[in-house]
């Protein structure tokens, strides 16, 4: 292994492990907050009602968290080579639990524009977040481009050994 292979792999673990505890830290209280987003722009819940969906919206950015950084953790285990996906391809699977919620309070899905769509189908409600940061900690966005340039330096240093 060549010593820049080596400095791009410690790049590497080290953003992979500072992105997980980012979205760790941060994707309860998104989900919290998407919740809450929706419930109030829809307007129609009683107090009883909104009361249930909060206590559901925190159950469920808990379970959100739990997964996602498990899925997190486990793409970071692989080898740079073998990783399909990007650590925000995974975070914005985070919507499935929110739209659960929403779904089971009979709140109606919302008009999105023709891409959000086609290429987020199943996100019923906008709740996709464009970038790390939308998460609410903006220095996961930055994290995540480093932790892209991490992964081309691995693979640049492989091809040319």
């Amino acid at each position: 292994m060549s010593d820049a292979e080596e400095a791009a792999l410690e790049r590497l673990q080290i953003l992979g492990e500072t992105i997980v505890a980012g979205v760790e830290r941060s994707l309860p209280a998104w989900v919290v907050a998407q919740v809450r987003r929706v419930v109030d722009a829809w307007g129609q819940l009683d107090a009883t009602e909104r009361a249930q969906v909060e206590t559901a919206a925190r159950e469920a950015g808990d379970a959100a968290c739990t997964r996602v950084t498990s899925e997190l953790c486990a793409l970071m285990a692989r080898d740079p080579a073998q990783q399909r996906a990007t650590p925000l391809e995974i975070v914005r699977t985070a919507t499935q639990e929110p739209t659960v919620v929403l779904h089971a309070a009979g709140i109606p899905g919302v008009v999105r524009d023709g891409f959000e769509a086609r290429a987020f189908p199943e996100d019923l409600y906008g709740l996709v977040p464009n970038t790390m940061g939308d998460l609410g900690d903006e220095t996961l966005a930055p994290l995540h481009l480093a932790w892209g340039l991490a992964k081309a330096a691995v693979l640049r240093a492989r091809s040319t050994d």
